[in-house]
């Protein structure tokens, strides 16, 4: 079989936030919402497959004193770059062996422009997965299935030498999941309760606000809370929290996982954090049965740095650290988990083969080593029908169990999109989503769970062709 790109277009609108979300160093309101389409030659026939991503500030390059335009113009670059080097890569003989072409490639040009991996390996992302649809929708099969039989081509040792004997069917799941828990972001500036939210802040469109609301309405039993980075403030926050919800411990359901967003740059100041809460009589109890794990709490120049690894030293026994940014290639992955860190976090933004192959390497040590490693699923705030559906095709196949999803609280619904588009989603995706009170339709989650059987069903998570023409925007100048 050959394959080779033709043809890359790029069309881009504005999201506009139903409520403001605050994580890291910024609070976002607005973003750009990019789609990626790319004609992908297949033995001679062409098939069009689609990406898209926010691009969203302050994350993939963490400077308080570059403006948003310039972070755009950075991305916006990084995008462009993959899209050509995937026209020039000519043929290969499997996707992953297009993908490292052009990752390659990628790499090579994100280094002489200075440009950090987590920056150009998110432009090869969005090509790499409009090519895995386009793959998936001319060979009829699904990503799941794709994957497990070989016809994608991924080479684990590739990536991680030390897998060099087994391929990802033999340390992945027999079959994807059909059902993945909502692991819900609770985001710096959320009202707890309804009666903390302003007359001036309602959102009148008929979904949850607050967060007791929301776990009504969902039934929500999996949460992430988002720290500021200041000890005190966030034990305080995080006592508020624990008291809203402690009654979920009764069913014996509750888990929790904690977001530092880089936040923390000493160690020292995590340790004056783990001492607030472990002498607080309501949060200590809720915490030492709930808490899996905490999330990236140092900044990324540090978080890997032999210092850093050093103080981490015997943490895994008591609070489980985890790396989110800090894991923009392969080498950070194994760096962090032989220097203490107890696994990472897999994003699509992060690259679809780079998540596949951590997966297998953190199941091939826990089978050698009996720790008890960690993939996580995080969000970088993914919208339907897309994004969203083909992050949960990729979570569902790694066998992640509860995944953050934040768009469902920060967006309503799909209504960004035009009727068709919200139509054609709700028809083929009716276990993903329902109408809203409103009408329009929605994320639904029950009992704290998504049902994903049509999204690991489809091509790569879309149930539909989706035609990037119906967007509302011209492509990008």
């Amino acid at each position: 079989m050959a394959v080779r790109v033709v043809e890359t277009s790029l069309h881009q609108f504005t999201l506009r936030t139903r409520l403001p979300f605050r994580y890291g160093i910024t609070t976002l309101t607005e973003c750009p919402h990019l789609l990626c389409r790319v004609t992908l030659e297949v033995d001679g026939r062409p098939v069009k497959g689609i990406a898209a991503d926010n691009l969203p500030p302050k994350w993939f390059t963490k400077d308080p004193n570059q403006s948003f335009d310039n972070e755009l113009a950075q991305m916006h670059a990084a995008i462009r770059s993959a899209c050509g080097f995937a026209e020039q890569a000519g043929s290969a003989a499997t996707v992953f062996d297009l993908w490292q072409q052009i990752d390659a490639e990628q790499s090579r040009w994100a280094r002489n422009q200075k440009l950090p991996p987590l920056l150009s390996g998110f432009g090869t992302s969005l090509v790499e997965r409009a090519m895995i649809e386009a793959f998936c929708r001319a060979t009829g099969t699904t990503f799941g299935d794709a994957l497990r039989s070989g016809k994608l081509g991924v080479r684990l040792d590739a990536l991680h030498p030390e897998l060099a004997s087994v391929q990802p069917k033999d340390l992945l799941p027999p079959t994807p999941l059909r059902s993945i828990i909502a692991r819900h972001t609770v985001g710096l500036l959320d009202a707890l309760t309804d009666d903390e939210i302003a007359s001036t802040d309602r959102v009148d469109d008929g979904l949850p606000q607050s967060l007791d609301a929301c776990v009504r309405a969902y039934g929500l039993t999996h949460f992430k809370l988002k720290l500021g980075g200041d000890p005190q403030a966030d034990a305080s926050r995080l006592r508020r929290i624990a008291d809203l919800l402690t009654p979920i411990v009764a069913g014996g359901k509750l888990a929790i996982t904690l977001d530092g967003n880089e936040n923390y740059r000493e160690v020292e100041r995590i340790h004056e954090l783990s001492g607030l809460v472990c002498a607080d009589p309501l949060v200590q109890p809720l915490f030492s049965r709930a808490l899996l794990f905490l999330e990236q709490p140092f900044p990324r120049d540090v978080a890997l740095t032999d210092a850093t690894l050093k103080s981490m030293a015997g943490w895994s026994d008591v609070l489980p650290v985890i790396i989110d940014e800090s894991g923009a290639t392969t080498d950070d992955v194994r760096r962090a988990l032989d220097g203490g860190y107890v696994g990472t976090s897999h994003k699509n933004c992060k690259g679809v083969f780079k998540g596949i192959a951590n997966a297998c390497l953190i199941a091939h040590r826990r089978r050698v080593t009996g720790r008890n490693l960690i993939l996580s699923g995080e969000d970088l705030t993914n919208i339907g029908p897309v994004a969203l559906q083909q992050d949960l095709a990729v979570m569902a196949s790694l066998g992640v169990t509860h995944v953050e999803r934040n768009a469902h609280h920060y967006f309503a619904g799909l209504t960004m999109w035009p009727a068709k588009v919200q139509e054609k989603a709700l028809h083929a995706h009716p276990d993903l989503y329902g109408r809203s009170p409103r009408g329009f339709p929605a994320v639904k989650i029950d009992q704290g769970a998504m049902r994903v059987g049509s999204t690991v069903d489809a091509p790569f998570g879309v149930g539909f062709e989706f035609d990037a023409s119906v967007v509302p925007a011209a492509p990008l100048p």
